[in-house]
């Protein structure tokens, strides 16, 4: 399996993203052959601060879980 194929399977997730540009977390919106994107969620302010188009090439680590992703899951919920 490639790792594009397995971001796929991840997209509509939030998550914590390392990348050739530095690391976010954030919420993986789509994922294609050539691109996906992130939006990047500031943490302080619970709210989403930009969009990240970049190649799935670039990625170097997902994190998927642990405490202060279910802090923004909660947060989002909340507000929902």
């Amino acid at each position: 399996m490639k790792f594009a194929e397995k971001l796929k399977e991840l997209q509509g997730q939030y998550m914590f993203m390392k990348y050739a540009g530095g690391s976010e977390y954030g919420k993986l919106v789509y994922v294609g052959e050539d691109f996906f994107q992130f939006d990047i969620f500031d943490i302080t302010t619970m709210e989403y601060s930009e969009t990240l188009y970049s190649n799935p090439k670039l990625v170097l680590e997902v994190m998927t879980g642990g405490s202060d992703i279910q802090r923004i899951v909660a947060e989002v919920s909340a507000r929902l």
